[in-house]
């Protein structure tokens, strides 16, 4: 863990809007606003899945659209980072790294856990249920059972009815 004015929030981001809920709440938590000497540095990190992982067992074909999934999924992170930098912007928060790194997920965030010497590691909660967990494995699940710093799982509020829905 780093030590004094070195602490380091990690948060992990998808393209999902509990990532971008999560990392909006770490930036009310932990981060003031306009501050010169801020308590904690930022460090935003995007695991971006590989196409043959995100294509799963590849059969015949599947080679031909591996580019236009590559290509997609780096779209698709680019995208990740433009709204990442909107949020902290709009936060008026500084990101002092952004990385998108390909790979599996729970093996991204660790490493960047360990290489950043991170104190606390903040995470969205997707709400999977148990059978979900089962076949899609839950990254929050194994760091908070394999990081060696704190880790806030932070789950999105559900979306109050509308006064015509509970009619």
């Amino acid at each position: 863990m780093a030590s004094g004015s070195e602490r380091v929030v990690v948060v992990g981001v998808d393209d999902s809007a509990h990532s971008y809920h999560a990392l909006e709440t770490a930036l009310d938590l932990f981060f003031i606003p306009f501050k010169a000497n801020p308590q904690f540095k930022l460090v935003v990190v995007h695991g971006r899945p590989t196409a043959t992982s995100f294509l799963g067992v590849a059969g015949p074909g599947t080679v031909d659209i591996i580019p236009m999934v590559e290509q997609d999924l780096n779209k698709t992170a680019e995208l990740v980072k433009k709204k990442c930098s909107e949020v902290c912007s709009a936060k008026s928060v500084e990101i002092s790294s952004l990385e998108v790194i390909e790979g599996d997920p729970r093996n991204i965030m660790l490493e960047a856990v360990e290489r950043h010497h991170a104190c606390v590691i903040v995470l969205g909660s997707h709400g999977y249920g148990a059978v979900k967990r089962v076949f899609l494995g839950s990254v929050s699940d194994y760091l908070a059972h394999h990081a060696h710093c704190s880790v806030m799982i932070v789950k999105k509020p559900k979306a109050k009815p509308t006064s015509t829905e509970t009619h």
